[in-house]
């Protein structure tokens, strides 16, 4: 029975439709696989450019806090700034690499990269610069630096490519966005032209579709409110750091005040009583004065002596370096060392052949050995070895990535070992904080190694504690070596003190009005023809009235015209007179990067009368 052409017309358009509607299914179902690895791609992508954005950010924040650690460091010379900056450069080149691992798909990216390295590294040498000016106690050198804007146009250069980079990510963040809609978008237009079928599974997978895209618009803001936590939080823990660290600030100032208060305290009550001791017998006719006389000699000594320590603890005390052969100053303190620790110590020294040269203060090298012998004695109550040892040594960049604040290089090493008790690391990490000490009260006042460190840093060295309970204690001494030639120095004979006459006319300037009169009447005293002032302007109108002056015996530190400036401008008003300075504190007039100027002669305050005499006699018979 043949077919009615309208069924075959029906079967064939079933045909057709079941074919048409098999690879409308066929299609949808290629579809649904090719958009659902497509959105998967386009998920990863996203994540991708939102970590390589964090990672710009971070090392933003790096470079930033490198910034801010140096700037701290240049305000105060404290080198609590110093951890965040030192942290930065160490995180910064496996921050950059894990960036460079990141865009290693980009092209553009990659370049860019590379000249954000160039100038990360640019603004790292500037930092470490200035740093290292500033620690050489070089401020002004490096207020220098930063005064040339090199550094800000180089932060500029690196947020301004941060920016640039992150802009990128931006563009293509955006255009996979659009990307996963568009084949969303296409997935619903051709589920809508297929039969119910085809539209219920276009439109499951346009719903399907839209909830991939939801779960990676809500990861990324998921991810983007973790990333400003995690900010917050890292505020917030420099916060407290920055307030821990001004605690330990203010607890180290209160200790050292406090011990200043303390010893000063007594020092002025022996001074004060052997004074009012000596008037109360005076006003009864008893002239038995000698015993109060030394006890406030003796509490001016101390007094002299601990302003002595403290500026040496500052690294304010000048210097006079000279090339030292450690060997030969350690031979020549025998004696000294032996009458001082006594006799239950037994000292032996292990010198090194071919020991190289440094320049140092001599005699601040002999006091500071000198004083970590005597801590050494006191560790050793029931007698003991004390071993002093020398070598040559190079400190490497590991030793020095260890402690940051000492350079890589050759160093002369004196080493104190004793044998006693030993120390605890928590002992060990304070001994060389001002007042500080383990010993009974009255045994000590905690400024000797304080001076010795001050000392060491002063000189560019380094000094290291190494002590074990039980295994006795190690201090190291490193000083940096003498390259060169060293310059032959005469050793002058001591000579006897010689007085003077009233041929030779002393200017004494002072402003304040008790020492003035103190050192006026020691010089009259020596002999010497004597007139004074109390400002540099009185000073210079008398020199320009009395031609007869010999010799300007000036403070240092003045109000108006320090004595330095005095002291130029009387030179060039009279060349031939004699200059010769004083100061309680060296200021940075005539004293820089704590060593004494060329040709400058400096009495330090207090002094006593036999310092003062030898000294204005060397000036004037120079």
């Amino acid at each position: 029975m043949p077919t009615p052409p309208s069924r075959e017309r029906s079967l064939a358009l079933l045909h057709w439709s079941l074919v048409v509607t098999t690879a409308l299914v066929a299609a949808l179902v290629v579809a649904t696989f090719w958009l659902s690895a497509r959105n998967q791609s386009d998920d990863e992508a996203v994540r991708h450019t939102l970590a390589v954005r964090d990672q710009l950010a971070q090392v933003m924040t790096l470079v930033q806090r490198a910034e801010s650690g140096q700037r701290g460091y240049l305000l105060t010379g404290s080198e609590i700034y110093l951890v965040p900056y030192d942290d930065a450069v160490r995180q910064l080149p496996g921050t950059i690499e894990q960036a460079g691992t990141l865009v290693a798909d980009n092209a553009p990216q990659q370049q860019a990269l590379n000249q954000l390295r160039q100038l990360i590294r640019g603004k790292l040498e500037e930092l470490r610069a200035t740093i290292a000016e500033r620690k050489a106690d070089h401020a002004d050198a490096a207020l220098a630096i930063v005064n040339t804007d090199e550094g800000r146009r180089t932060m500029d250069a690196i947020r301004s490519l941060l920016t640039a980079m992150g802009a990128e990510e931006d563009r293509l963040l955006a255009l996979r966005q659009s990307s996963a809609a568009t084949s969303g978008l296409l997935l619903r237009w051709g589920a809508g032209t297929t039969f119910v079928l085809v539209c219920i599974l276009g439109a499951l997978v346009g719903y399907f579709t839209r909830r991939s895209f939801g779960e990676v618009m809500a990861a990324r803001d998921r991810l983007m409110v973790a990333n400003a936590e995690l900010r917050e939080q890292v505020l917030r823990r420099e916060q407290v750091e920055s307030q821990l660290r001004q605690s330990q600030k203010m607890e180290a100032i209160g200790q050292l005040s406090g011990g200043i208060a303390h010893d000063f305290n007594n020092m002025l009550g022996v001074i004060a009583g052997a004074l009012d001791l000596m008037q109360r017998r005076i006003s009864k006719g008893d002239f038995a004065l000698e015993r109060f006389m030394a006890a406030a000699l003796k509490g001016t000594q101390r007094a002299a002596s601990l302003t002595h320590r403290l500026l040496a603890f500052a690294r304010q005390q000048p210097l006079a370096p000279e090339p030292v052969n450690a060997n030969k100053l350690i031979s020549g303190m025998s004696d000294l060392l032996r009458s001082t620790l006594g006799e239950h110590i037994q000292i032996e020294t292990v010198s090194s052949a071919g020991l190289w040269l440094t320049k140092a203060d001599a005699h601040q090298l002999e006091s500071a050995i000198l004083n970590i012998a005597i801590n050494a004695r006191d560790a050793m109550p029931g007698g003991g070895k004390l071993t002093v040892e020398t070598g040559n040594v190079h400190l490497d960049d590991a030793y020095c990535r260890q402690n940051a604040d000492i350079e890589p290089g050759q160093f002369v090493m004196i080493a104190i070992s004793d044998s006693g008790a030993g120390m605890p690391p928590e002992v060990a990490a304070q001994a060389f904080d001002p007042f500080y000490t383990t010993k009974p009260a009255g045994k000590g006042t905690g400024l000797g190694l304080s001076q010795v460190y001050g000392f060491i840093k002063q000189s560019r060295g380094h000094i290291k504690v190494y002590s074990e309970v039980g295994a006795g204690t190690t201090v190291k001494i490193y000083l940096p070596r003498l390259i060169g030639e060293p310059e032959r120095r005469e050793v002058a004979l001591p000579q006897p003190v010689r007085k003077g006459d009233a041929s030779e006319v002393i200017l004494v300037v002072e402003d304040d009005p008790l020492m003035r009169q103190m050192s006026v009447d020691a010089l009259a005293d020596l002999g010497y023809a004597v007139v004074d002032s109390e400002s540099a302007a009185g000073a210079l109108s008398i020199l320009d009235d009395r031609p007869d002056i010999k010799l300007l015996f000036t403070d240092v530190v003045m109000p108006e015209m320090n004595g330095k400036r005095l002291a130029e401008e009387a030179v060039r008003r009279r060349p031939d007179l004699k200059i010769l300075f004083t100061t309680g504190y060296t200021a940075n007039a005539v004293v820089h990067g704590g060593v004494l100027d060329a040709g400058v002669n400096l009495l330090g305050k207090p002094f006593t009368l036999e310092q003062l005499g030898a000294k204005v006699r060397s000036v004037l018979d120079e």
